[in-house]
């Protein structure tokens, strides 16, 4: 199955006279034009303001023009386009955006029966008591000023709603896409798991053509006591995308996240990146896999917040880098003083393939608690140019060894992921990034 997209000509600027534009297209709640309202406020205000030079400092912005972007007003040309995951499998429901619009809606009517909330955000506010309340409450809309600016001009997303004690047994997909040149893309991701709820969501980005464009996006996850989250991201954005986004999950008590993030794309991605443990006995396990080429920069600042006791974090991400790409990896983590008991772990390890490639990686610990386990640690090295000379020696091209090596490097994240469809799509990612079967 493939997707289809709408492209126009691009209106671009995001001041006040588009603001006014782009609310007087909204068929919201009056809350919801409330936030809105108050986080463009914020963002002119924050504007004005240095970004936290700890998170920003390594981000080089001075090519960014976001007056080059807009966001697409809908059109009935259309386009057909393929995605990493979207035709790889059943799904129990789907929802896909192209440019902040939505394509398609669709949820198994065994779990509308259950009681399964999926689709597209801001439809469902108009319905829903649900995300009043829920909405921007991981996420606060004037944390700097890509928070409030993806508040104020946010174009829709995915909103799912597990009830209490309900187990969603196939996984559910969502896809977000740029199509045009100067398209500008404010999608939210909102899940809610109530109390003893189960789910699991594969989401993906993506880009139909190679135009510049714009992601602001925002991901918040609210998992519930004793529920259990299995979420994916893979960003494929194509290398003219600039990427921002906010993303938290706050985790109850003896709740569990698993979170795995894949970058693979953009010409510039930035993502903040925090989990909160905020009960007893709550655990998470974050995942990360990215591959920059050419002259990428992917960039990642990513917490782990220990405020309760008894709680567990496990953060590994692995990193290859190749060309003239660069990743930066800020990760902290962070016990409150009553979070006792706690079990914290980041590692970050970088595979270098070529000399002109370069890795951050600045790892940290902020505690408070005097009874605690927490660890950190991150790697950096080249490819070892016997191994690739040993694979030769044994019929293999060079591309063909890198691929081994590589796929290697990765497999211990891999082995950390249960979704075997998400497994064969970083593998097949890899092969292409790497050239192979091209």
């Amino acid at each position: 199955m493939s997707t289809t997209a709408t492209t126009t000509e691009t209106p671009v600027g995001f001041d006040q006279s588009a603001f006014d534009a782009f609310l007087a297209t909204r068929d919201e709640p009056e809350w919801m034009l409330d936030i809105r309202r108050q986080a463009f406020a914020a963002y002119q205000e924050l504007l004005t303001c240095p970004l936290d030079p700890e998170e920003w400092k390594r981000v080089e912005l001075r090519a960014f023009r976001p007056g080059r972007f807009g966001i697409q007003p809908a059109s009935n040309s259309a386009t057909s386009f393929q995605t990493l995951m979207q035709d790889r499998a059943e799904f129990g429901g789907a929802v896909s955006y192209i440019n902040g619009s939505c394509q398609q809606s669709t949820l198994s009517e065994e779990l509308a029966a259950k009681g399964v909330v999926f689709g597209n955000i801001c439809d469902l506010a108009k319905d829903s008591d649900l995300l009043e309340g829920s909405l921007f409450k991981a996420v606060n809309f004037d944390r700097d000023r890509f928070a409030a600016w993806h508040a104020a001009f946010m174009t829709g997303g995915m909103f799912l709603y597990v009830p209490e004690g309900v187990t969603v047994e196939q996984p559910l997909y969502s896809l977000i896409a740029l199509s045009g040149k100067g398209a500008a893309d404010f999608s939210h991701t909102l899940i809610i798991l109530e109390e003893g709820a189960s789910a699991t969501l594969l989401e993906e980005t993506a880009s139909i053509d190679d135009s510049a464009g714009l992601h602001v996006g925002s991901v918040e996850l609210l998992v519930a006591q004793g529920a259990q989250l299995q979420y994916v991201q893979l960003q494929n954005w194509n290398d003219n995308t600039w990427h921002f986004g906010h993303q938290c999950g706050n985790v109850d008590a003896n709740a569990f996240i698993q979170w795995t993030v894949g970058g693979l794309g953009a010409k510039l991605a930035h993502i903040h990146q925090d989990v909160n443990l905020e009960g007893r006995g709550a655990s998470a396990q974050v995942n990360g896999v990215t591959f920059a080429t050419e002259r990428q920069v992917l960039s990642y600042y990513t917490q782990q917040t220990h405020n309760a006791p008894d709680t567990r974090s496990d953060l590994l991400y692995k990193d290859v880098l190749r060309d003239k790409a660069r990743v930066i990896w800020r990760g902290m983590i962070k016990v409150d003083e009553i979070a006792q008991q706690t079990d914290g772990y980041q590692r970050n390890d970088a595979l270098l393939l070529t000399p002109t490639c370069r890795m951050d990686a600045i790892p940290g610990l902020e505690i408070e608690a005097d009874d605690v386990r927490c660890t950190h640690g991150a790697t950096a090295g080249r490819v070892d140019e016997e191994q690739i000379f040993y694979c030769m020696c044994r019929g293999m091209t060079e591309y063909e060894a890198m691929h081994m090596i590589v796929e290697g490097f990765f497999q211990i994240v891999s082995d950390r992921i249960p979704v075997e469809l998400v497994r064969e799509t970083l593998n097949q990612a890899i092969e292409k990034k790497l050239g192979i079967g091209d």
